[in-house]
């Protein structure tokens, strides 16, 4: 069991682990002789039978019973009768090894095989289990398989729910009952069965069967797991719904060429530079999505067609499902004034990764002006004229951060159908609320005051969609400050969590560079994770330096950025910035003063968590002419992280990597780069 210290063997113990250890070695030497030479005799199979009673681990053994079956079962003079005993032979053979190892994966897994064949009855399976379960009710190989007998048995969940109640009442420290009883609940909603076609008749229920589980022992954590399920239950829609997009429904973009401009006609939000002539359409749904495509999205506008637009997923893991999906719409010079309707799933064919069709149709207005302009050889580029020094930023003033809070709303899906839908969620979340407020006035309990800021942004991000600040922000900030404190090995997952909380009640941050891109500045903020990306898809400029970032997953979806500044984070490796591969605009970057190159082990793999760090050098074309040039061969990490970028200016110094070496290799991989490190190149 977990958690007992272990104790040093007697000597008698030890000799019977020695003559066990003997006696295995020699029936496991003559076992590889009979398996090797496909020898299926009944000697044969009883050795391995003796073996397994031994050691119920050995997977070569239970593979090579399934092949002395199948040689017995093809037999000539094969009959039901025989078929019947040899089967019988094996669920015995199981039975036996199970009171070994009740833990034994390889004996589970061969008794599904064994039932499977249909030969078998599985009347006995229930009851067998129940023998199993009085011994260890926790154990959740035995829970597995109690769901392929039932399944198996066509016994229906409302009666596997009832019987996880009442292994849970016997002892409501059960895990895997209380898991189980998740997996039901879930199957009844999908199949919308009598009875649970609402989830708020059930989930309410569900709430006051658990409370008497946390109540009774606060410390136990296996209640707490089961409500973490109920308020993912309460909050999350089935049906994936358009959380944001840029350009927002009703505002005006005005697309200039390679000059400043002075967008102040405009809101600030929708003023872009562009050198290619054309625009992201940027589409952020509240979760994964496949089916994203001309046919489920159509914009309709008077100089580009909709079955020319490819759509692309923003996936860390180069899958064809995300959150964030683009299409970059181009524009003419000639039509000077135009308006944009982009219509999302008013066809079907956009799916969650759950299997749920997206319902709730979107239509998206607004207007593109072209301001076209020749480049004046005195004139400089915006982005290479834009820094992130303090004097390119002007605050706004009182009037000008309303309209930039207006201009933000238009950003916003605003979903009212969910509105009225949704009350039941809004009073279920109000009442954990407040009771979890009670508990905490009881105990002081780690978990309860985790869960109580779980419920408490839950209840901010349904109520308070459209706001830029939390209601509840600053008691969870405390919360989390707290649980820093109290539970310090978990410091850094409190600190991840409070960060997100941080950026989305962060206020007084937007700002404006003098030659017109949006600015956000969210340096010195301690922000040791990045959230809230549906809101800042307006930015062009941010500034992230002075914190404590170690990955810069989800970023990819800014794609209006044009300038970042990562300097002094603690980002490890090159293939942290791989989000940045996938921003097609970013013209000025600083990693400078990072951690890159001080791990010879690329820890960045272990602190994301999806695949977006596993996926470097995947995209590998064997055909590439970096296959010639040693230096690029010995850096593929950065040919692959940086031979997308389209940059004007990096500035890497203060990286253990950055030696004047890598330096000359970054200009080979980048020929555009105008500026390294402050200095410009020839």
């Amino acid at each position: 069991m977990h958690g007992r210290p272990r104790k040093a063997p007697k000597p008698e113990d030890e000799a019977a682990s020695s003559a066990k250890a003997q006696k295995l070695r020699a029936l496991q030497t003559q076992f590889f002789s009979f398996h090797h030479n496909k020898i299926y005799t009944k000697e044969a199979v009883e050795l391995s039978a003796k073996l397994l009673e031994i050691n119920p681990e050995s997977y070569t053994a239970w593979n090579y019973r399934k092949l002395a079956v199948e040689h017995y079962l093809n037999l000539p003079d094969c009959n039901p009768d025989s078929i019947k005993s040899v089967l019988d032979d094996e669920l015995r053979v199981v039975e036996n090894a199970l009171r070994q190892n009740f833990k034994s994966y390889g004996a589970w897994h061969h008794r599904k095989w064994v039932l499977s064949k249909g030969h078998s009855s599985i009347d006995n399976e229930l009851r067998l289990l129940d023998k199993f379960q009085k011994a260890d009710s926790r154990n959740f190989h035995a829970w597995n398989y109690r769901r392929f007998v039932a399944e198996s048995m066509k016994r229906s969940e409302q009666d596997e729910l009832k019987y996880t109640e009442d292994m849970i009442y016997a002892n409501f420290s059960n895990y895997s009952a209380w898991h189980n009883r998740s997996v039901l609940l879930s199957a009844l909603f999908d199949k919308k069965a009598e009875g649970f076609l609402l989830k708020e008749k059930v989930l309410p229920e569900e709430y006051e069967f658990i409370h008497q589980a946390i109540f009774t022992d606060p410390d136990d954590q296996s209640g707490w797991f089961y409500h973490l399920w109920l308020l993912d239950q309460t909050v999350t829609t089935d049906s994936p719904l358009l959380a944001s997009s840029w350009p927002g429904h009703g505002s005006d973009v005005l697309l200039v060429g390679d000059r400043c401009y002075n967008g102040s006609a405009f809101s600030p939000f929708s003023a872009l530079h562009s050198d290619s002539g054309s625009f992201p359409i940027v589409l952020y749904f509240n979760q994964p999505v496949r089916g994203v495509n001309s046919s489920t999205v159509t914009v309709e506008c008077g100089f580009n067609k909709n079955e020319d637009l490819l759509w692309k997923p923003l996936s860390a893991s180069n899958s064809q499902t995300a959150r964030v999906w683009v299409a970059h719409l181009k524009v003419s010079s000639s039509d000077l004034h135009s308006t944009v309707e982009v219509s999302v799933g008013h066809t079907k064919g956009i799916i969650s990764t759950r299997g749920f069709e997206y319902s709730h149709p979107s239509m998206l207005s607004f207007k593109v002006h072209v301001q076209p302009m020749e480049r004046d050889s005195s004139q400089v580029s915006v982005a290479e004229s834009i820094s992130l020094r303090e004097e390119n930023f002007k605050v706004y003033g009182k009037q000008s951060e309303e309209s930039i809070i207006d201009s933000f709303d238009q950003l916003i899906i605003k979903n009212g159908h969910e509105t009225t839908a949704s009350n039941w969620r809004f009073e279920a979340l109000a009442k954990e609320i407040e009771c979890f407020r009670e508990l905490l006035s009881l105990v002081d309990c780690k978990i309860g005051k985790l869960t109580l800021a779980r419920l408490l942004k839950a209840y901010d991000a349904m109520s308070y969609p459209f706001a830029n600040k939390l209601v509840h922000s600053e008691e969870v900030l405390e919360l989390y400050s707290d649980l820093m404190k109290l539970d310090r090995t978990h410091y850094q997952f409190y600190k991840d969590e409070r960060s997100i909380v941080l950026l989305q009640k962060y206020k007084d941050s937007v700002s404006s560079a003098i030659c017109g891109p949006i600015c956000l500045r969210l340096n010195n903020l301690s922000l040791s994770r990045m959230g809230a990306f549906e809101k800042l898809l307006w930015v062009q400029m941010l500034d992230l330096s002075h914190n404590e970032l170690q990955s810069i997953e989800g970023l990819e979806a800014m794609q209006l950025l044009s300038c970042l500044s990562l300097r002094n984070n603690k980002l490890r490796s090159l293939t942290a910035l791989e989000p940045l591969r996938k921003l097609k605009l970013l013209r000025i970057l600083d990693i400078s003063y990072n951690q890159i190159g001080d791990h010879s082990i690329d820890t960045t793999r272990y602190v994301c968590s999806s695949p977006l760090s596993h996926s470097v050098g995947s995209e590998l074309n064997r055909d590439e002419t970096v296959t010639s040039d040693v230096a690029l061969i010995n850096n593929w990490e950065a040919f692959y992280i940086f031979k997308d970028f389209n940059l004007n200016q990096l500035d890497i110094v203060g990286n253990t990597i950055a030696d004047e070496k890598f330096k000359s290799v970054l200009v080979k991989i980048m020929p555009k780069l105008k500026q390294l490190d402050g200095k410009l190149l020839d």
